[in-house]
């Protein structure tokens, strides 16, 4: 499995957000979620909001990450003035 990670240090404004959220799920082959970060074992939480994609596998991931649709949300997320957020790929096993 593996995951696309987006974290915000502020939380977007949410009926813009709610817009981008239709975007991002129509990036192929993977599972959009998305919610605010509401704490930390110790101290004040580092970010405000986080976002995923999850896919099954590789080759999900790689179409997924060169998709125009995937490149498209980049440019959304720009063009609405959110936070600049920390992108990671993660792979799970």
């Amino acid at each position: 499995m593996h995951r696309v990670i987006v974290l915000y240090e502020q939380e977007p404004d949410a009926d813009s957000y709610a817009e981008h959220v239709e975007l991002c799920k129509q990036v192929p082959g993977g599972v959009f979620r998305h919610g605010k970060v509401t704490g930390a074992p110790m101290g004040e939480a580092t970010h405000a909001y986080y976002a995923e994609w999850e896919f099954a596998d590789e080759d999900a991931f790689t179409n997924a990450t060169r998709s125009e649709e995937f490149m498209a949300t980049g440019k959304d997320a720009y063009k609405r003035g959110f936070p600049q957020p920390t992108v990671e790929f993660a792979e799970l096993s």
